[in-house]
C-alpha cells in the first residue's frame, strides 16, 4: 500500500538503446569526382585553359587588326606624354580646342623637323659615304685575300651575278609590291594616329568616363585610379626616355663628330630613336655607328666609336636613368626582356617600342588596384625577399 492507501507501481524497464548507425558511404556521383585532389587540379586546369583561350583569341584579334590597334596605342602613348602641355595651356586660360591644336601641331612639327633633318643630312653626305663604302669594300677584299683559304675573283664575280639575278627576279618584284603595300598601310596608320591623338588630347577624360559608366562604387573608383596611374606611367616613361635618349644622342653625336665619322646627324637621330627600345636599342645604335666608322675611316676609329658609345651608355645608365626613370619604370630586367620579345614577335619594331611602356602601365595599375597605395592582393609582399 502506498502512503495514501494506493499501491505504488514500479516503472517499466526501458529497452536498451540501439547502437549508432554506421556512417553512410560517400556518394559516388559526378560531383564527388571533382571533390578530391585530382578533381580540384582538373578544375583549375580547365580554368587556366579557358583563360589561355580568351587571351589567345584577344592576341589573334590584335595581330589581325594591327592597322587599327597600333595607331591607337601610339596615340595613347603620345597623348599621355604631351597631356601636361595641354593641361598647362588650359590652366593659362586657353580654350580646350586651342590648347589641343597647339599641342598637336607642336608634336607633328617636331616629328616633321626631325625627319627633314635626317633626310637632308643623308642626301648631303651620301656621295661621301658611297666613296667610303667602296674603299672599305676594297680594304675588306684585301683582308680576305690574306685568309688561309682562297677566294678567287671568279667566285666574287659569281656572287655578283647571283646578286644581280636576285634583283632581277620575280621575288624582288613581289617584295617591291609588298613594300608599296606596307608604305600605304604606314600612311593610313599615321593619319589614323593623328586623328585619334587629337580626340585623346581634346576629350581624353570624357572618353574614360564614358567607358566607366557601367561601374559604380568601389569598381568605379578603381577604374579612375587605374586610368590616372596609366596616364602617369605612360607619360613619365615617354618623357623620361626622351630625356635619356636626347643625352645619348648628343653625347654619341659629339664623339662621332670628333672622330670624323660621316652622317653624324642621321646617326645621332637613330641613337635617339633606338633608345626607346630598352636593353637592346643602345647596343644596336652603337653597332651601327661603329660599322659606319669602320667602313668610312678604319678599324681604329671604329674601336674609338665603340668606346665612346660604351662610355655614354654607362654614364646615362648609372647616373641619369635612375633619377629620370625611377618612378615611371619599375620593372625587373627579365620582365623587360620578355616584354620586348613578345612585342617584337607580335608587332615587329613597333611592338618592341610599345611593349615596355604597356607592361609598365599594367604593373602600375596593379599597384593601385585595391587603393591609392594598396596593390592587388596577389602582388602584395607577404614575406621578406632574400637574395
Amino acid at each position: 500500500m502506498g502512503l495514501f492507501g494506493r499501491r505504488r507501481e514500479t516503472a517499466a524497464p526501458r529497452p536498451p538503446a540501439a547502437p549508432p548507425a554506421p556512417p553512410a558511404p560517400p556518394a559516388r556521383g559526378a560531383g564527388a569526382l571533382w571533390a578530391d585532389g585530382f578533381g580540384r587540379a582538373g578544375t583549375r586546369a580547365l580554368q587556366v585553359l579557358a583563360v589561355v583561350a580568351v587571351v589567345a583569341v584577344a592576341v589573334l584579334a590584335i595581330t589581325r587588326l594591327t592597322l587599327i590597334v597600333i595607331p591607337v596605342l601610339v596615340a595613347l602613348v603620345l597623348a599621355a606624354a604631351i597631356s601636361p602641355l595641354v593641361s598647362w595651356l588650359r590652366r593659362r586660360g586657353a580654350p580646350s580646342m586651342l590648347a589641343t591644336w597647339v599641342s598637336l601641331l607642336a608634336l607633328v612639327g617636331v616629328l616633321t623637323l626631325v625627319v627633314w633633318a635626317v633626310v637632308r643630312a643623308v642626301v648631303a653626305q651620301w656621295d661621301e659615304l658611297a666613296d667610303s663604302a667602296v674603299d672599305g669594300i676594297a680594304e675588306l677584299q684585301t683582308l680576305v685575300s690574306g685568309l688561309p683559304f682562297e677566294i678567287t675573283d671568279a667566285q666574287v664575280r659569281e656572287a655578283q651575278d647571283a646578286l644581280q639575278g636576285l634583283l632581277a627576279s620575280d621575288a624582288v618584284g613581289a617584295g617591291a609590291l609588298a613594300g608599296l603595300s606596307a608604305t600605304a598601310n604606314f600612311v593610313t596608320g599615321f593619319f589614323l594616329m593623328v586623328v585619334v591623338l587629337f580626340f585623346f588630347l581634346k576629350d581624353g577624360p570624357r572618353i574614360w568616363e564614358f567607358l566607366l559608366r557601367p561601374f559604380e562604387g568601389e569598381r568605379y573608383e578603381r577604374g579612375r585610379r587605374v586610368g590616372t596611374r596609366t596616364v602617369q606611367t605612360l607619360g613619365g616613361y615617354v618623357r623620361g626616355t626622351a630625356i635619356v635618349a636626347a643625352v645619348d644622342a648628343v653625347g654619341i653625336g659629339i664623339g662621332l663628330a670628333v672622330v670624323g665619322v660621316p652622317l653624324v646627324l642621321p646617326l645621332s637621330v637613330l641613337v635617339f630613336l633606338l633608345a626607346f627600345i630598352p636593353l637592346v636599342g643602345a647596343t644596336l645604335a652603337g653597332a651601327l655607328a661603329a660599322l659606319v666608322a669602320l667602313v668610312a675611316l678604319g678599324p681604329v676609329q671604329a674601336l674609338v666609336v665603340v668606346a665612346v658609345v660604351v662610355a655614354v651608355n654607362q654614364l646615362e645608365g648609372n647616373l641619369l636613368q635612375p633619377v629620370v626613370m625611377a618612378r615611371s619604370l619599375q620593372l625587373h630586367p627579365l620582365v623587360i626582356l620578355v616584354a620586348l620579345t613578345a612585342g617584337t614577335v607580335l608587332a615587329g619594331i613597333t611592338g618592341a617600342v610599345l611593349a615596355v611602356p604597356i607592361a609598365a602601365s599594367v604593373w602600375g595599375a596593379v599597384q593601385v588596384w585595391d587603393g591609392p597605395g594598396t596593390p592587388a592582393r596577389f602582388a602584395r609582399r607577404k614575406r621578406p625577399e632574400t637574395v
